[in-house]
């Protein structure tokens, strides 16, 4: 660490879970260059072995991190793996050129894994061999020790004191080879990500968290794979304003057929269509070329080959029998929207709404944000269908089965007896 970050890293927290700032605050220092310079893209085996060595022998924590090219191409593959480890310095990989890293994997697997935003990244570090044992998550633990602002930029210059530049988050990680500015962006995501953990701690600790925040770290390193989504079509954006099946059926096959264009060309769906132009041709069900080509989307940019493909798939809804249209609306599982709980259900809608007030003002005493103290979701399930006898016991075990970690259960327990019992509603 340089001088100037060993100086502003002493100073430590200089905003304490989103508390007042100290009476006199240096002005933060822009991190410009990693303490060891830009480190070389490992693109080959002998250099991915020596990187494996390396770190296999550090010590402490690891940061990693990974890019990715959302909006550029198909998937959320990882195109660059960063990592810094002390003793080991820091290594930029290309995934591309070495698509298996579970030997590096394996040689950090006993170590603590730091990352912001975790769940983020952790699916794209799966396919690629790279799954950590145990986690830090610098960005849940901002929320959970009540920073207000909690991106990687925001929480290095309030806890540390460094300015990050964050320009290059969006652009497209797949461009070989990858300009200097990038990866020198790359390097300094993980400089000080060990740092910040270690800070981190200290507040969380100091705020008598610390345990909360452990058991919420073990949740997301032992969390299974999201399975696929059921009918993705359905998550179109102007889905809303689909009523009726036939065109409903439109929107199906304009998505399936862009989804294999994209991914058959690695591009990003919505590089090959957009969501508005699927919803209008759905609304409007275009008898042949002519109609279709006259609505915004598909207008003179298009050629005549790609209109036939769109045609093509909107006349294979239109040729559908009426049994093999999709129903309208996705298949419910647990309580229904909250907005029809009124109609539905006065007493539990009374029930909700004595749970959300309970649960809000007790994240506000906790300075913490209500989805991190307990999943809106839970509250839902737990007041749709509480127990017969809401007491410390059984709400308590309603709550662990929907997926609560224990010190939620222990704080969230009490509110919700309270907001359950009869006399409440």
């Amino acid at each position: 660490m340089t001088d100037a970050q060993e100086t502003a890293a002493d100073s430590s927290l200089r905003t304490t879970g989103g508390g007042p700032p100290d009476d006199v605050e240096p002005a933060p220092t822009p991190l410009l260059e990693p303490r060891d310079g830009i480190p070389p893209v490992i693109a080959d085996d002998a250099s991915l072995a020596e990187v494996i060595a390396a770190f296999a022998a550090g010590s402490g924590p690891v940061a990693v991190d990974a890019e990715r090219a959302s909006g550029y191409r198909y998937g959320q593959r990882a195109y660059l793996v960063q990592l810094r480890r002390e003793g080991a310095g820091s290594a930029l990989i290309d995934p591309v050129a070495c698509p298996d890293l579970s030997g590096l994997g394996e040689a950090v697997s006993g170590a603590e894994w730091v990352l912001h935003a975790a769940t983020q990244d952790l699916p794209c570090l799966r396919e690629i061999g790279m799954v950590p044992t145990s986690l830090f998550d610098t960005e849940l633990a901002g929320r959970l020790a009540g920073f207000p602002r909690v991106g990687l930029g925001a929480m290095v210059e309030s806890v540390l004191g460094f300015v990050l530049e964050k320009g290059h988050s969006a652009v497209d990680w797949s461009t070989r080879p990858l300009p200097e500015p990038w990866l020198r962006y790359a390097a300094l995501d993980v400089e000080l990500l060990v740092d910040l953990r270690d800070a981190l701690e200290k507040e969380l600790d100091r705020q008598g968290k610390l345990d909360w925040a452990r058991q919420e770290f073990d949740a997301i390193a032992q969390a299974e794979p999201a399975p696929p989504r059921k009918d993705p079509w359905r998550r179109t954006s102007g889905m809303h304003k689909v009523r009726r099946r036939r065109q409903m059926a439109v929107v199906r096959e304009l998505w399936e057929t862009r989804d294999r264009i994209a991914q058959r060309r690695d591009i990003s769906p919505g590089k090959v269509l957009g969501d508005a132009a699927i919803v209008e041709a759905a609304l409007a069900v275009p008898a042949n070329l002519h109609a279709l080509a006259a609505l915004n989307g598909f207008g003179h940019r298009m050629g005549r080959r790609q209109l036939e493909q769109w045609q093509a798939a909107v006349d294979r809804a239109k040729a559908l029998p009426d049994a093999e249209l999709p129903q309208p609306g996705q298949p419910v599982t647990g309580p229904p929207p909250p907005r029809a709980w009124a109609d539905k259900d006065p007493v539990a809608a009374a029930r909700l709404s004595a749970a959300r007030a309970a649960v809000s003002a007790l994240a506000e005493r906790l300075n913490m944000p209500q989805e991190n103290l307990i999943t809106p979701d839970t509250v839902r399930r737990v007041c749709w269908e509480p127990p017969k006898t809401p007491d410390a016991e059984s709400v308590g075990a309603a709550l662990t089965a929907c997926g609560a970690r224990p010190w939620q259960v222990e704080l969230v327990t009490p509110a919700l007896v309270t907001a359950l019992s009869p006399r409440t509603v």
